[in-house]
């Protein structure tokens, strides 16, 4: 058994690579920690009683064999910094996870989704979001709601194009559509007025717009 003395420093919990499998009962009780590092321990699940952690600022789930997480998530509105899901077995998201309105960092990459998870759009505060790795067909609409967004990774996916209104966006920086069997891409990529990185690679299905000439001749790194 872990003793949590050993590991509780500056409010942080880090229990990285610990082989727990089982969370144990007692961080539950460490109501003023603001980073909780439980990664890489083939947990199956997470307790409802994560919501006492009201003062969270990063919490890091990634590497674990979870397929749900607990609708008690979006309870810790306080998350502003971090939230790692990665390499789970997850398909879908808690719709209270909607409610992490300060939240900056999302990733769900490496896990089953086929739906672009709908809470997601409802996290104004992002500004980088990967959900590389899944089996997305498509991006919702809804994706202009994220105005704040710098960075969109959408690496491995099944994705044919992106919706036209992704080019309101007025701080994406980054796009990543690598290994994605993309046909067309809509012409308001263009516009996208901070666009730096538009990462094209390991993409043979599409025919190239003539605007990509455009993107680069203004700066943008166009890979291909």
């Amino acid at each position: 058994m872990v003793r949590l003395v050993s590991v509780v420093t500056n409010r942080t919990i880090n229990l990285w690579q610990k082989n727990l499998r089982v969370v144990p009962s007692e961080i539950w009780h460490q109501t003023a920690i603001e980073v909780l590092i439980l990664a890489n321990n083939a947990l199956t699940e997470i307790s409802p009683e994560v919501r006492r952690l009201q003062t969270l600022r990063t919490l890091d789930l990634g590497h674990n064999q979870l397929a749900e997480l607990p609708e008690a998530i979006g309870d810790l509105t306080g998350l502003r910094d971090f939230l790692y899901l990665h390499d789970n077995h997850l398909s879908s998201l808690p719709s209270s996870l909607r409610h992490l309105q300060r939240l900056r960092y999302l990733n769900i990459s490496e896990n089953e989704f086929s739906t672009f998870p709908d809470c997601i759009t409802d996290m104004h505060e992002l500004v980088e979001l990967r959900v590389t790795d899944n089996q997305l067909s498509s991006v919702p609409d809804s994706i202009a709601d994220l105005w704040k967004l710098r960075e969109l990774h959408l690496r491995n996916n099944k994705l044919h194009t992106l919706p036209n209104i992704i080019g309101t966006l007025p701080e994406l920086r980054h796009v990543d559509l690598r290994g994605n069997p993309i046909e067309v891409l809509p012409d308001s990529i263009a516009s996208l007025p901070r666009l730096e990185k538009l990462d094209l690679r390991w993409v043979d299905t599409l025919v190239e717009p003539a605007w990509l000439h455009i993107l680069e001749n203004r700066g943008c790194l166009v890979y291909r």
